[in-house]
């Protein structure tokens, strides 16, 4: 919703009128509009650094879509999940989120048809308003019917080939850092003392280290490592958008840009001319 408008105003003071000991946290607000494999990377990044308990609010594409006589809509939706509870519209976000993880109880919020100004703001009007009843100790089979199944948005993933991963920039972050779905497992699923060559927007741009930390690379140089969340990221050590420039300025990387991390097992190359 960004933080040029009344919106956020709005939800906060709702929280505030229903629960003036709520502690509000703000995750993102600059998620562009609609992007659900956006917002479930910022979620899954985050959500653990939180109490068990805390109630996550995913007010993105959050306007309901229901589809009468059927069970396709986008129906306002409750999970919970490692001990905490995720509330979003059925919109893809929980199975972007989620990947090849399950979740502990599913609900949907199917009661949102009698009043037609809850569509005027959802996030505010549907979502909040569970998340409230939460708060306040509801459990959410009160007020929404059990469920096991919820919708998957269409994000790319990373696939491996013979000595091969192909993946993708998923976020480009405030300092102009790509990080990429390419995880550490699946990295190293190649053998941790296997060679490598990562690729990346043209042949010219490679590195074949991965650094523990920023600076062991000189100041200015590209450098590959894992974030803290096990992702393949690629950046300038000590660049940054708006001052040196980071990788996203000075290689051009944008978000679904494809990087390729080609193996060189022992024995994988029959010829000298292979090598090159």
């Amino acid at each position: 919703m960004g933080l040029h408008d009344h919106y956020v105003a709005s939800l906060k003071g709702t929280i505030l009128c229903a629960l003036e000991d709520a502690r509000i946290v703000d995750i993102s607000h600059s998620v562009r509009p609609f992007d659900i494999g956006e917002a479930a990377y910022h979620v899954r990044s985050s959500f653990r650094d939180f109490p068990a308990g805390t109630v996550h609010v995913i007010g993105v594409d959050s306007e309901p879509v229901i589809n009468f006589g059927g069970s396709d809509g986008s129906f306002p939706a409750v999970m919970l999940y490692d001990g905490h509870y995720f509330i979003s519209c059925d919109n893809g976000f929980f199975g972007a989120f989620l990947g090849e993880n399950r979740p502990e109880l599913f609900w949907r919020i199917e009661d949102v048809l009698s009043d037609e100004n809850l569509f005027k703001f959802p996030t505010k009007n549907v979502l909040l308003k569970a998340a409230i009843r939460i708060l306040n100790g509801d459990d959410p089979a009160k007020f929404a019917v059990a469920s096991k199944s919820y919708k998957s948005a269409l994000i790319p993933m990373a696939l491996t080939e013979t000595n091969l991963i192909k993946g993708y920039v998923i976020h480009i972050d405030n300092y102009g850092n790509a990080i990429t779905n390419i995880d550490r497992s699946l990295f190293y699923r190649f053998g941790e003392d296997t060679p490598f060559i990562i690729y990346f927007k043209k042949k010219d741009y490679y590195i074949d280290v991965i650094s523990g930390a920023y600076n062991e690379v000189s100041q200015g140089e590209k450098v590959a490592l894992f974030t803290e969340n096990d992702l393949l990221e690629i950046a300038i050590n000590r660049g940054a958008n708006g001052s040196t420039g980071g990788a996203e300025q000075l290689f051009g990387l944008r978000v679904n840009d494809m990087i390729r991390v080609e193996f060189t097992p022992k024995g994988s190359r029959t010829t000298i001319d292979s090598l090159f």
